[in-house]
């Protein structure tokens, strides 16, 4: 049996809103089996997402002073608490249907950790998991967050973010994940060297396609990086 086919789209620098859009009409898409199964991959600028549950005291800055910094706030209905994206950080949104034989919640999440964590691996970066936590660490520090939706029809939007080359001092304007005095770590920082995002995209492409057992169509892979 052949796997499924997957479809790459690589949005660069992308504002957010613009890729809530995309995700809204991929969800709508994919939901009726007019697209494969999609993973996004993109930049954004600075902005701050809240999830459902998250409290706005979690956000440490006030409004002016996130107006200063150029930092736009959005809530969104995705699981998890508050989180950053910014330059240089690697943010994806898969968009998947999870039927019929991976609808299971708590195994999509660990699946994702696994993405992270094998591409990581391949840049001989040593990431785990933390008991109780969603999200990837190197010892005690947080290299990547993840924070997702599953429709009532099991279709997968948000995703994960993966630090590579940014400006971690961001991370000073919230409390991240919702988990005080964390630490907040980035591949360049870990590595002591420049690290681009398009080579960790291509990683992450190539682990999250054997992960979830899709095919990559190349023909249907758009680079924008």
């Amino acid at each position: 049996m052949c796997p499924a086919t997957l479809e790459i789209k690589n949005l660069g620098l992308s504002p957010y809103e613009e890729s809530l859009q995309i995700q809204k009409e991929l969800v709508a898409s994919r939901r009726s089996g007019g697209v494969p199964d999609q993973l996004l991959l993109q930049e954004h600028p600075h902005v701050i997402t809240m999830g459902k549950s998250a409290p706005e005291e979690h956000i440490i800055m006030t409004k002016e002073q996130l107006d200063d910094h150029g930092i736009r706030v959005f809530h969104v209905g995705r699981g998890g608490d508050v989180t950053y994206h910014g330059p240089g950080q690697l943010v994806g949104y898969p968009i998947l249907d999870l039927k019929p034989d991976r609808k299971d919640l708590h195994r999509y999440l660990r699946d994702l950790e696994e993405v992270l964590i094998r591409s990581l691996s391949a840049l001989s970066v040593r990431a785990r998991r933390r008991d109780n936590l969603t999200g990837v660490w190197i010892e005690d520090r947080k290299i990547a967050a993840i924070g997702v939706r599953v429709s009532s029809q099991w279709i997968t939007s948000h995703g994960f973010s993966l630090n590579v080359r940014n400006d971690l001092s961001y991370f000073e304007t919230i409390v991240p994940c919702g988990i005080k005095n964390v630490e907040v770590t980035s591949i360049s920082n870990e590595l002591g060297e420049w690290v681009e995002v398009d080579m960790v995209s291509e990683i992450v492409i190539e682990e999250f396609s054997k992960i979830f057992e899709l095919k990559v169509d190349k023909r249907l892979t758009d680079n924008a990086f």
